[in-house]
């Protein structure tokens, strides 16, 4: 998958400046254990952490061609292209020759014959930059969807970027400063495309070009969601969205390295297996490997609530059995969770405090942590229920015409967030429904509009849209944090941005037709699915119910509150901390309510071992 980082300054030569450029490399070895790189010329420098997962003896990084004035184009990648061999077909066609068979150098050679028009050819995800030594110019792209990240800071004579904000912030001249709005973007389930938590950082937004040259920066979008009339009828698009989703999964089963799936039990990782294990089995590669997660004693201790009604065990088993794979079941123990070591990698990883419901995080780094011991990429159901409408405020009324964010609205709001012991006069100086209410109305007027379409529907796509511009984007980078710290790398087929496109315009009442949430997906896969996942309610990812966990948190917090030295102490309600504390274990018990608790120590650690500077 690997990491990319670099520096331009058309002011200074930077070809002496390798500790620098390697110290921004460095940050990102997790992205990529396999390899280091830096390239330095003039007024550049490139950086790349590579994870070899196509042609791993060779595509090295940055990679460059040169041209006979000595000149060239250097290019640092992250991502995989799931259209690489179309299109080195296509560039043999016009003559180019390739050294290696990696899709980076298809990227690379794409670029000299199309330039910024190469973007439009890609299928895959990816984030990447490329150094025009002719033009002096850098160029920065992000795949359609925003699978994997990319983050830059403008300069007074260029810019700094990196795959993450730590590479950026390894850089001698960024101040790791905070203010309210980048506060803001951590306390509310609100992220916003193309702003950072740290001051005079951006990230690029998903299908967006950033071009720097001498004359500025300038930002380009290359794709965006469209609303287009859907003219096809219900059987021809049921059999449409199989087809994208067969081929989506049969490309992104291209591997030189081993490869599974994170089956669940549930429709989506499940249809996503049941694809896999029909095509490896075909091209004769042997059982799809799959790999669940949960908590040991999950299946004797729990106890239904409203999101959860069932453990994912025994459709994980009925699903392995049915598609015969090759499974392994990952049981964690609640006690890990919370363990120094563990915390610190997330929050290292993350470069901020994780927003919602924190034991979801360390849970899914240690998950990857045991996946990646076997294969080195793994492919998942995210994105499926943004896309086909599986959440429960795509069918209640009040969620879908309130002027906000559905997924913040009551009934869905309390499981998301973690500010409830953040001190008051705080809050209100923030003004966070005042940033929701902002955030809102700039993503309300992006939203297509499609001529004659009903109020009803256009109110469905209105919340399709924010599902997948929005929540998404907060689901794709824990995964892809989670599984970058430990050398994973995760591919999303629902995030194809031909099926997202094609099922982004189907009216509701077809998503819907036989009255159930994903009603078009279960159609797609009813064959390949045991009846019992066919039919299973929605369920997210597991959060631990020990008790034991809400006790290390108390302790934990028990000590902030004892550290008068303690940053976090002045954002907190001190008093409202100790009440919680009084209430009897389990009173709190609650993923949603924990997450107070767990931002106040996410934040104290983050402000003290991330020398962050707030300014509010």
């Amino acid at each position: 998958m690997c990491g990319v980082t670099g520096w331009v300054d058309f002011e200074r030569d930077l070809s002496s400046e390798h500790a620098t450029a390697g110290a921004m490399t460095r940050t990102l070895a997790c992205r990529g254990p396999d390899d280091e790189g830096v390239w330095l010329g003039g007024h550049a420098a490139l950086g790349h952490r590579r994870l070899a997962v196509i042609d791993p003896e060779h595509g090295r990084q940055p990679m460059h061609t040169t041209a006979g004035d000595g000149s060239g184009v250097v290019i640092t990648f992250s991502g995989e292209i799931y259209n690489f061999r179309e299109l080195r077909a296509e560039l043999i066609a016009y003559g180019h020759r390739f050294r290696t068979r990696c899709d980076t150098e298809v990227v690379l050679r794409g670029y000299v014959q199309w330039g910024r028009g190469l973007a439009e050819r890609l299928n895959g995800m990816y984030a990447f930059a490329v150094w025009d030594q002719a033009r002096e110019e850098l160029l920065l792209v992000r795949d359609r969807m925003g699978v994997k990240p990319l983050y830059y800071y403008p300069t007074a004579h260029g810019v700094l970027f990196g795959s993450e904000p730590k590479a950026v912030l390894a850089h001698p001249s960024v101040p790791r400063r905070v203010t309210a709005e980048g506060l803001c973007e951590v306390l509310d389930m609100v992220k916003t495309p193309g702003r950072t938590v740290f001051s005079g950082m951006y990230e690029v937004r998903p299908g967006e070009l950033v071009v720097v040259g001498r004359s500025g920066l300038t930002r380009r979008t290359y794709w965006r969601l469209q609303a287009h009339e859907h003219t096809d009828d219900l059987d021809t698009t049921i059999a449409t969205v199989r087809d994208l989703l067969s081929d989506t999964v049969t490309r992104q089963l291209v591997s030189d390295v081993p490869l599974c799936t994170l089956l669940s039990g549930g429709l989506d990782s499940s249809a996503v297996t049941a694809l896999a294990a029909s095509e490896l089995g075909a091209a004769g590669r042997g059982p799809v490997r799959t790999f669940s997660v949960d908590f040991t004693g999950a299946g004797t201790g729990f106890e239904p609530d409203a999101v959860r009604r069932a453990t994912d065990a025994p459709f994980v088993r009925e699903m392995v059995r049915h598609v015969g794979a090759d499974h392994t079941e990952v049981l964690l123990e609640s006690g890990g969770l919370s363990a120094p070591a563990v915390r610190d990698a997330v929050l290292t990883a993350t470069d901020a405090p994780p927003a919602y419901w924190g034991d979801m995080w360390p849970s899914l780094y240690l998950f990857f942590q045991q996946v990646r011991r076997h294969c080195t990429v793994a492919l998942s159901g995210e994105a499926a229920d943004e896309l086909f409408g599986g959440y429960q405020w795509f069918h209640r009324r009040a969620a879908v015409q309130a002027e906000t964010f559905p997924w913040l609205t009551p009934g869905s709001a309390r499981y998301f967030g973690g500010r409830g012991l953040f001190d008051r006069k705080l809050l209100d100086k923030l003004d966070l429904p005042g940033y929701q209410r902002d955030r809102y109305a700039q993503a309300r007027a992006e939203v297509p509009v499609l001529p004659g379409e009903s109020e009803p529907e256009r109110a469905l796509r209105r919340v399709s849209y924010l599902n997948l511009t929005r929540f998404v984007q907060t689901l794709l980078d824990r995964k892809d944090r989670m599984s970058m710290a430990t050398g994973l790398e995760v591919r999303v087929p629902f995030c194809d941005h031909r099926l997202v496109e094609y099922v982004f315009n189907v009216p509701w009442e077809m998503k819907t037709f036989d009255g159930r949430e994903k009603s078009l997906l279960r159609a797609a896969v009813t064959d390949l699915l045991p009846q019992s996942v066919l039919t299973r309610v929605k369920t997210p990812y597991p959060a631990t119910q020990d008790p034991a966990y809400e006790r290390v948190l108390r302790r934990e917090l028990s000590a902030v509150l004892a550290d008068g030295d303690a940053p976090v102490r002045e954002l907190m309600d001190l008093e409202k901390a100790r009440e919680v504390l009084r209430r009897p274990v389990g009173g709190v018990s609650r993923p949603y309510d924990r997450g107070s608790l767990e931002m106040a120590l996410w934040m104290n650690t983050w402000l003290t071992a991330h020398d962050i500077r707030l300014e509010l």
